[in-house]
């Protein structure tokens, strides 16, 4: 099945943007906020200095923090996580793929000291827990990982079905680069992560036995 990588950004609004408001840098700057601190650690004032944007506009713009976190998340989605899915090709065999992988979450999340983790695995899997709005968005987000990496393992002939149906083992993967991420967020070192990611290519070249 052929995923389409398409963030949504139904949520934007074009009214309420103070003169010389650039919508793009101005969610990239919100984006880099609630990377470092996370979305409920991350006050509207701090959002509205590191954006250039009154609070009045930003609420006018977004509607609220959430929206405006939603909005963070599909510029995220387009900017930060596209090499991720690009990197699974297919371009070279399973294995180069799969390590290309590894490589490029290695290199969100520990690329720069002050935003480690992933907005996706890290910020939003934990405002998710008690707000279901975020909980469906998180859970959408993570299917639709496992569902591209399931994809390329159907096209390197994977089985749909057996001990370890391609759909299983891409969440089997997903989550071994969760927990790469959390490894980072939590101050693990690049080097180390990404010894982590070729064990994790290994592992997954042993489910195919």
């Amino acid at each position: 099945m052929q995923v389409q990588f398409m963030p949504d950004t139904s949520f934007l609004r074009s009214r309420g943007r103070p003169r010389g408001y650039d919508q793009t840098s101005a969610v990239d700057a919100a984006m880099r906020i609630f990377w470092m601190k996370g979305y409920d650690q991350a006050p509207v004032d701090m959002l509205c200095r590191a954006m250039g944007m009154p609070r009045h506009s930003l609420y006018k713009t977004f509607d609220s923090k959430q929206g405006l976190f939603l909005a963070a998340l599909a510029h995220y989605a387009e900017t930060r996580l596209r090499p991720v899915w690009r990197a699974l090709g297919p371009k070279g065999s399973l294995e180069e793929d799969l390590t290309a992988f590894f490589a490029q979450i290695v290199q969100l999340s520990a690329g720069d000291p002050r935003m480690r983790g992933c907005l996706v695995s890290s910020v939003l899997l934990e405002a998710a827990t008690n707000n279901a709005l975020l909980q469906e968005e998180c859970n959408r987000r993570l299917v639709a990982l496992e569902s591209r990496i399931a994809e390329r393992l159907v096209a390197d002939g994977w089985p749909e079905e057996g001990d370890c149906p391609s759909q299983v083992s891409a969440s089997l993967i997903a989550a071994m680069a969760r927990g790469i991420v959390q490894r980072a967020r939590a101050g693990q070192d690049a080097a180390g992560l990404r010894r982590i990611g070729q064990a994790a290519v290994r592992a997954v070249a042993g489910l195919r036995g």
